[in-house]
C-alpha cells in the first residue's frame, strides 16, 4: 500500500492544478476602462439666428468666440436643463477656460474646463503645464464629454452645493460664487465671465425652457404647416434623419412644425437619431 502514497499523491495534485485553470478569472477595477458614448445634444437653441442678432448689433465681435457659441450653445443649454446651472455661466466657463476652444489642452483632449485626473479616474490622460508642471488632465474623445463632467464637477461636490440655491437666472451670483468656492485663482474671473455673458448675450440661453428655442414664437408659428395645400402635396411621407440634422432643421426644411412632427411620431423630445424614420403628414 506505501508503494502507491506517491502515485495518489501525484494524481491529487494534478485535479488540483486543473481546477485552479478553469476556475474564472477575477477583474481588478484597476482594470476597467473609461466608456465615452458619443453624445446626443438635442439642438434647440436657434444658434445662427442668435449669432445673426448679434453681429447685426456688434459686428466687431470676436468671430471665434461666436463660433465657439454657435457650437457648445445646445450643450450648454441641455446641462442647464439636468443640472440646474446656468448656460450662461457653463458656456462663459469653456469660452474663457478653453481659449475659445483653441488651447492646447481643448484641441490636444477635448477638454474645456481644464478637469485635472484626480483620484479614480480611469480614461486616457494628458500632461499639461497649469499651476504646476505636467499636470495630469482628462482626455475625452468628444468636448461634450467635458462639458458633462464640469456639471457633474460641479453638482457633487459639497463645497459647491450653495450655488444651487441661487436662481438661476442670477448668473452674476453664480459668478461671484464660483470664485468664494475656490473654483479659480484668478481674482478677476467673474468679472471675466461676466464681461463676455454680457457681451455676447448669454443670459439669454438661461430662459431657455426645455423643448424650445431662446426666441419667442412669432404670431404664425402655432400653425402646423407654413406650407400652401399645393405644397404640402409635394412633400415626401417621411423623412430619415442624416447626421447632423435636428428637429428644428426638418421642421424648416418641410414647413412642418415641431409640435406637430412630435405629434405624428410620438416623439416626447426633440432628441433624433441618425436613421430615424420621421411621418412627416
Amino acid at each position: 500500500m506505501k508503494k502507491f502514497i506517491p502515485l495518489i499523491l501525484f494524481f491529487m495534485l494534478l485535479l488540483q492544478s486543473c481546477w485552479i485553470k478553469k476556475r474564472p478569472a477575477t477583474i481588478s477595477k484597476k482594470n476597467i476602462e473609461f466608456s465615452e458614448p458619443k453624445p446626443v445634444v438635442t439642438n434647440t437653441v436657434n444658434e445662427r439666428e442668435f449669432i445673426k442678432k448679434l453681429v447685426k448689433k456688434n459686428p466687431n465681435l470676436n468671430k471665434y468666440t461666436l463660433a465657439y457659441i454657435e457650437k457648445f450653445a445646445a450643450i450648454a443649454v441641455q446641462e442647464m436643463h439636468e443640472y440646474k446651472i446656468p448656460a450662461s455661466i457653463t458656456l462663459a466657463q469653456g469660452i474663457l477656460e478653453s481659449g475659445r476652444g483653441r488651447s492646447e489642452l481643448a484641441l490636444k483632449s477635448n477638454n474645456h474646463f481644464g478637469i485635472k485626473c484626480h483620484t479614480g479616474w480611469q480614461g486616457e490622460k494628458v500632461y499639461h503645464d497649469d499651476d504646476e508642471k505636467g499636470e495630469c488632465f482628462r482626455k475625452y474623445n468628444y468636448p461634450e464629454t467635458s462639458y458633462k463632467d464640469h456639471s457633474l464637477f460641479l453638482s457633487q461636490r459639497k463645497r459647491y452645493a450653495f450655488l444651487f440655491e441661487y436662481d438661476l437666472k442670477d448668473f452674476k451670483k453664480w459668478a461671484y460664487g464660483l470664485r468664494k468656492a475656490g473654483y479659480a485663482t484668478d481674482k478677476k474671473y467673474p468679472v471675466k465671465l461676466l464681461n463676455l455673458i454680457k457681451t455676447y448675450h448669454l443670459y439669454e440661453f438661461d430662459a431657455i425652457k426645455k423643448g424650445s428655442s431662446y426666441r419667442k414664437r412669432k404670431k404664425n408659428s402655432s400653425k402646423k404647416y407654413n406650407t400652401s395645400k399645393k405644397q404640402r402635396k409635394k412633400l415626401p411621407k417621411t423623412h430619415t434623419v442624416k447626421k447632423g440634422e435636428t428637429l428644428y432643421f426638418i421642421s424648416k426644411k418641410y414647413g412642418v412644425s415641431i409640435k406637430l412632427l412630435q405629434e405624428l411620431n410620438n416623439l416626447p423630445n426633440t432628441i433624433l437619431t441618425i436613421g430615424q424614420q420621421l411621418v412627416l403628414q
